[in-house]
């Protein structure tokens, strides 16, 4: 099993999801419980369809972190 990325973000209408280890997969929803579901589904579809193109499945690589900044 392996944990990849996501990154959250509000839009006016809802949420938006991305993976940064994962070019091109990307979910959307009305809360950010709903985007969580949906990008995990995502990713799973994802996962899947390069196994079956026979390409290489991502590592896991990115990472984050808050920096406290004077504004």
């Amino acid at each position: 099993m392996s944990r990849y990325l996501i990154v959250i973000e509000e839009t006016e209408t809802g949420f938006s999801s991305y993976s940064p280890d994962l070019d091109g997969c990307i979910a959307t929803g009305a809360t950010r419980k709903e985007v969580e579901q949906r990008m995990k589904e995502a990713i799973q579809f994802h996962l899947e369809g390069l196994k079956e193109e026979h390409l290489p499945i991502p590592e896991p690589h990115s990472s984050s972190t808050y920096l406290e900044v004077s504004a």
